[in-house]
């Protein structure tokens, strides 16, 4: 059933009407799109290597913002954590050392991550006019550039193999809403391009806070514990599900077709009649785990 889509707000979250006796909460990048390679290697690294003029270590930039997003316990983390965990590790680089290149310690941004309110450009749109930090200015100017070359770079891109008929199928049977931590505004233009933004009831971004936030929010007092779950390809989003004590079900990175079939095939029958839990989902994130360590490549070797 294809819905009006309006802009989401927490109110709209917090008034949720269920229409089934079940819900779905589903990030969107990495997971119904294969949207992360290209919002990474294409406009996240180059625009990193400008703004903080890195171009002398411009590999090990590569490699270390592409370890932290794609390929970590880190990976889907909201845009400003993983800044902050990639220039930690750029600075523990003996490579980088070496060089000479000075790599910012982010004391403003680590602020600002753990001030509580929600990780998006307005808020810290605000906070840089309320104190016109340099640093929280540069990463604005970073975070605005980022979206802008998203929007004029990822156009048009499908949803993996299996996802949209799992999202017809869901439709039919549990509410359900995308929970994300990308701005609101690209995840409703690539929802719209692909014609499947009317099958889910809302569209989350980071602005309205934690994926967890956006769950519980929605779901309160609105459904028993084992009719929720989660479906996403990051450790945060089984956090977000474990800290609503919902289902969670991983698009696993690298087989994300394969999850989805498996997905459409047998796991969303599991979660309907009841059989999802236990052992057969312990086995779906013990998997799922594995692909995504803490340690990076460059530190085993040496």
């Amino acid at each position: 059933m294809r819905r009006q889509m309006n802009r989401t707000s927490k109110e709209t979250l917090i008034g949720f009407r269920p229409l089934h006796d079940s819900f779905v909460g589903i990030d969107s990048d990495g997971c119904v799109f294969p949207t992360m390679d290209i919002k990474q290697k294409q406009c996240f690294h180059p625009e990193i290597v400008r703004h903080w003029k890195l171009e002398t270590i411009e590999p090990y930039v590569r490699e270390s913002m592409e370890f932290v997003n794609l390929h970590s316990k880190w990976r889907g983390t909201n845009r400003f954590q993983a800044l902050i965990v990639t220039f930690d590790f750029l600075r523990d680089r003996h490579e980088v050392r070496a060089s000479g290149v000075a790599i910012s310690a982010l004391t403003s941004l680590r602020r600002y991550v753990g001030s509580g309110v929600p990780l998006s450009n307005t808020s810290l749109e605000a906070e840089v006019e309320k104190t016109g930090d340099p640093e929280l200015t540069l990463v604005l100017q970073w975070s605005t550039a980022i979206n802008t070359s998203i929007e004029r770079t990822v156009k048009h891109v499908p949803p993996f193999a299996w996802a949209r008929e799992s999202l017809t199928r869901i439709s039919a049977h549990s509410d359900m809403i995308v929970v994300s931590q990308t701005p609101e505004e690209a995840l409703v233009r690539e929802w719209k391009e692909n014609g499947i933004d009317g099958i889910v009831s809302a569209i989350a971004g980071q602005e309205l806070g934690t994926k967890a936030e956006h769950i519980a929010m929605a779901t309160k007092d609105r459904y028993p514990q084992h009719r929720i779950l989660m479906i996403g390809d990051a450790p945060g989003d089984f956090k977000a599900a474990r800290a609503n004590r919902a289902f969670f079900f991983p698009v696993n990175p690298g087989h994300e077709n394969e999850s989805w079939k498996c997905f459409c095939a047998e796991a969303y029958d599991r979660f309907l009649n009841g059989s999802y839990g236990g052992r057969y989902e312990t086995d779906l994130i013990a998997a799922f785990d594995k692909l995504l360590p803490e340690t990076p490549p460059w530190i085993k070797s040496q």
